[in-house]
């Protein structure tokens, strides 16, 4: 059976990777690791299609000892202890390197298997991963292991491989491919800085393309009909999910209306329409909050109406509330406060609730007209001076008034009732 297109293609130098400059490029730390045969545990990071396995590849073909591969996703703990009955032997006798792709997928138990072996040098560890090491590998693994994030591939580095992807496929053809104008660069910006993918739409297209019987036709329509959403990158459960939701949040507070409509549409575009919806709620209270304290029950409309129009048209309505909250006067003034009291509580500062506040039992308890509680509607302006706090929280103050108008506004009229302007 034929090699992917992909796997036949991948480079077998360092040069010859697309990408990763800031790691590979000249004087950059892992490529003057790999180029002095430095032996060391490292952790790959990054989105899949971006050269972690191919690097490996390369480290592993420059290193004395025998090359093991494992993916975590089918390994077991047999499969290392296997591995591990090979060290020392005619087979390894100096050790091995061991390339782990998907790392997150072993348990703490498998993972903390490989220690003795790392922390004696016969296993060189090049594990990979597509979700946050530092959420998903274990510290003590960690603390053993050089941690390097790959980036996903701009539309430029990609263009490249697909080209040089159709060089290889013009060799073995019977027939001459013609590559119409604009698909080599459409296929290079679809993929979503995935070069795999890039390669097996690539391939796919030459499989299917049109023929006169004088050349194959890779044309613009149906690069565009392959690749098709390929450019999203997202998993529900993993980082691009939060990573999004993170970045809509971060572009309302920071009062960037497109940044927020780009990032709703990827959220909305790989099928998630209850998480926005969330999100979109929180960030009226949180970075809008009492600046402007109609955004709330506004985006609350607009959520409603989201979830009972379905999509597409929810997009509608949520459009509406993330340029409302991202062009809203913004104050994050109730979120500090109920922070701020709550990290009280959690620390034991509390003290008992005071006896006028406690329920009205107490206003007729007879303990005296000092502990009588004040009803403030019958004073004028609706306030009359008492504490409320309790007294080892006396002078204690957790809410600071916005710089925005609404709150300044609020804050004018009360030091004016209370007799402070």
């Amino acid at each position: 059976m034929e090699r992917p297109l992909a796997d036949r293609i991948r480079p077998e130098t360092l040069d010859q990777v697309v990408g990763q400059a800031h790691l590979l490029g000249p004087g950059a730390l892992l490529r003057r690791m790999i180029e002095r045969g430095t032996n060391a545990n490292l952790i790959f990071y990054g989105p899949s299609g971006v050269g972690k396995t191919t690097v490996a590849n390369i480290i592993a073909r420059r290193t004395d000892r025998p090359l093991y591969r494992l993916n975590a996703t089918t390994a077991s703990t047999q499969d290392i202890r296997d591995i591990m009955a090979d060290i020392g032997t005619m087979v390894a006798p100096n050790g091995v390197l061991l390339y782990l792709d998907e790392i997150q997928y072993f348990n703490k138990r498998q993972q903390q298997s490989l220690l003795e072996y790392m922390e004696n040098g016969k296993i060189t560890l090049i594990a990979s991963t597509t979700e946050n090491p530092y959420f998903c590998v274990f510290n003590a693994l960690l603390s053993r292991s050089t941690v390097f994030e790959f980036k996903p591939l701009t539309a430029a580095e990609v263009r490249p491989a697909v080209e040089r992807g159709i060089s290889i496929l013009s060799e073995e053809s019977p027939l001459p491919i013609r590559v119409e104008e604009g698909a080599v660069d459409y296929i290079a910006s679809a993929c979503g800085g995935d070069v795999r993918k890039a390669l097996n739409a690539l391939e796919f297209l030459y499989e299917t393309a049109q023929t006169d019987g004088k050349d194959l036709l890779i044309s613009l329509a149906d690069a565009k009909t392959a690749t098709q959403r390929s450019a999203m990158r997202y998993d529900r459960d993993g980082d691009d999910h939060y990573d999004l939701l993170s970045a809509l949040q971060k572009s309302i507070r920071g009062s960037d209306p497109d940044a927020a409509v780009h990032y709703l549409a990827r959220l909305l575009e790989a099928g998630d329409l209850l998480s926005p919806c969330r999100r979109l709620l929180v960030i009226a209270a949180e970075d809008i909050g009492l600046a402007y304290p109609q955004a709330i029950p506004v985006v609350k409309a607009c959520v409603d109406s989201a979830l009972q129009i379905g999509m597409p048209e929810a997009r509608l309505p949520l459009a509406d509330a993330a340029i409302l909250l991202a062009t809203a006067p913004k104050s994050n003034s109730g979120h500090d406060a109920i922070n701020a009291a709550l990290a009280d509580v959690r620390k034991g500062r509390t003290g008992p609730v005071p006896r006028h506040l406690q329920n009205v039992h107490a206003d007729s308890a007879g303990s005296g007209p000092h502990e009588a509680y004040q009803y403030p509607h019958v004073f004028p302006n609706h306030w009359v001076a008492q504490q409320y706090l309790p007294d080892a929280l006396k002078d204690t103050r957790y809410y600071e008034y916005g710089e925005n108008k609404t709150e300044q506004a609020a804050k004018s009229y009360w030091e004016r009732i209370k007799g402070k302007s």
